[in-house]
Order: C-alpha cells, then sequence, then structure tokens
C-alpha cells in the first residue's frame, strides 16, 4: 500500500514469527498459495472489475520498466501497486485450495495468512485495502464445486464486512453472521439487511465478555438452525484493545472463545470443516498473538 501503511508486509512476518517461538508451526501442514483462476475470481465478482484491477496492473507495471510511479491511488485508504494483481490472486487463491484440501479431507480445517485482505472488496469494486473478497470467493465456490447447499461465513473483524454482505446478500444457500463496530467504516451494516444477513452493530469500547454475551444469543441460534456444511471465518483481529486500528476491548481469550464456538458448530454440522482468512489486526504484537490463539483452537492444541 505505500510506506506508513497499516496494511504492511511486516504482518505477515510477524504472525510467522510468533508461530515458529511458541512452536505451534510445528505441528501444522503448510501450503504455498496458488494463483486463482479468472473464473473462480468472477464466482464473487463481475467481469468488469477483475478487468480493471488487471490492466490497472499492466500499466503499473509498464510504468514500474519506464521508472515511473510505483502506486496508484483507489481510493483515501487503498493503493495498488506493479505486484498487487499477483498477491490479490494468491490471496485469494489460498482460500481456494484451503477449500480444496479441507473437502478432500487432506486437512480438517485451515488458517489462510494472507495479504491483500478481502471483506471490503464488492461485487464491483475495490476498497478498504481489499481488492477480491477471499472469503466470498470461496464461499461461492464451495457452493459451486462442490454442491453444498448451506455454507456460513463468520465475520469478527472490527469493521463490518460490507464486501461479503455485497456478494452474499440474499443468497439462501448462505448465512452471514458478522459483530463490528458502528458507528465505524465502513458505516454500513446497520440498514435492512437481508434475511440471511446477521450483523450485530456494537459501540466502540464494547468489552470481550459484553461481545461473547452477544454472539451466545445473536450468532449461536442463527448458525445452529442454518447448519452449515462449511464455514468459512473472516478473521480480522483489529477489534483487539491494544489495537488503535479501532476501540473495541477484545483480548486473546476471547479470540480463544470465538474459534471454540465456531469449532463446535463446525463439528456438530459441518464435519469440522472450516477455512479462516486473515483480515484486519495491524499491531504487530496483538495481531501476532491473536492469530496464535485462533491458530491454536483450529489445530487442537
Amino acid at each position: 500500500m505505500g510506506p506508513g501503511h497499516p496494511e504492511c508486509p511486516e504482518r505477515l512476518d510477524a504472525i510467522e514469527d510468533r508461530l515458529l517461538i511458541t512452536g505451534v508451526a510445528d505441528a501444522l501442514e503448510r501450503y504455498e498459495a496458488p494463483e486463482a483462476s479468472l473464473a473462480d475470481i468472477e464466482l464473487a465478482h463481475n467481469r468488469l472489475h477483475v478487468a480493471a484491477m488487471r490492466g490497472l496492473s499492466d500499466l503499473l507495471n509498464e510504468d514500474l520498466m519506464a521508472g515511473g510511479p510505483a502506486y496508484s491511488q483507489l481510493d483515501t485508504d487503498t493503493s495498488i501497486n506493479a505486484h498487487t494483481w499477483k498477491a490479490a490472486l494468491r490471496a485469494a487463491g489460498a482460500a481456494l485450495a484451503a477449500t480444496d484440501a479441507v473437502m478432500a479431507g487432506e486437512i480438517s480445517n485451515a488458517f489462510c495468512a494472507v495479504r491483500p485482505p478481502g471483506h471490503h472488496a464488492c461485487r464491483d469494486k475495490a476498497m478498504g485495502f481489499c481488492f477480491f473478497n477471499n472469503v466470498a470467493v470461496a464461499a461461492k465456490y464451495a457452493l459451486q464445486r462442490y454442491k453444498l447447499q448451506r455454507v456460513a461465513v463468520v465475520d469478527f473483524d472490527v469493521h463490518h464486512g460490507n464486501g461479503t454482505e455485497d456478494i452474499l446478500a440474499n443468497e439462501p444457500r448462505a448465512l452471514m453472521v458478522g459483530i463490528f463496530q458502528h458507528p465505524f467504516y465502513p458505516y454500513s451494516g446497520d440498514q435492512n439487511p437481508a434475511p440471511n444477513m446477521v450483523n450485530v452493530p456494537v459501540p466502540a469500547y464494547t468489552r470481550g465478555m459484553d461481545i461473547r454475551e452477544i454472539i451466545e444469543m445473536m450468532w449461536i441460534p442463527r448458525l445452529e438452525a442454518f447448519k452449515p456444511e462449511m464455514i468459512f471465518i473472516s478473521a480480522g483481529f483489529d477489534g483487539h484493545r491494544e489495537d488503535d486500528m479501532g476501540q473495541l476491548g477484545l483480548v486473546e481469550a476471547d479470540y480463544t472463545w470465538i474459534t471454540h464456538r465456531i469449532m463446535d458448530i463446525a463439528r456438530r454440522y459441518a464435519k469440522g470443516r472450516i477455512v479462516s482468512c486473515l483480515e484486519g489486526g495491524y499491531v504487530m504484537g496483538p495481531l501476532a498473538r491473536s492469530v496464535e490463539a485462533h491458530v491454536r483452537v483450529l489445530a487442537d492444541l
């Protein structure tokens, strides 16, 4: 995104280092993320958006070869550079490869440590650091490729997953449950959501115990009634109390608890099938510790 931007390469370095020094990495199978095909990206995004991203990438590559500008600004928060196209294809490709591996029974679940994130990417536009909606692409792929009848998306990022909602709203085979700070970027999610959306806006400074209670009351009954055959997680850790991107009061123990509750639903209805994709989390220490807590539960450590 450019120098000083919170959505930076060091995020993945911090996660990698934490998983290594705690020994969690030793218990994990590791997969290299392939590039998603354009046909799979277009399950969630319209062709013009995909073509625009590719065309802009080609122009930036030409400019880079000629010594021109390295970045193009898509909005006040979001920049694209000559390598973004490939990175975005791999981020979505990670979610797709994870879906294949989980559905094949090679692994019980997966965490995709990916950049760029995806849950603000709408059907026809990039925004909020996001270009392609990794979780929505994978959810649509699971419905089409594996003929699943019910998939659930769980989003606990501090921001509303407006892009995922845009793509999955009124899809009867999908249920999305989310909790997010409000009013806050992207200033959506509280106005007449579609019937397959369980949006729970909470005010700034809401603490973890309150969020747990809300999840128990609002998410769990809907998930149990829906009986998802696979669960996708938009795993944003910017709701941590030490992350100054937002003002929620979550800590590592809360992410552990949330992941356990999702695992409970997955075991009961989805044969344990979960694909989790990194979204937000911008302060390196709490991000790395929170991902460790999340992955420990997924890996049953």
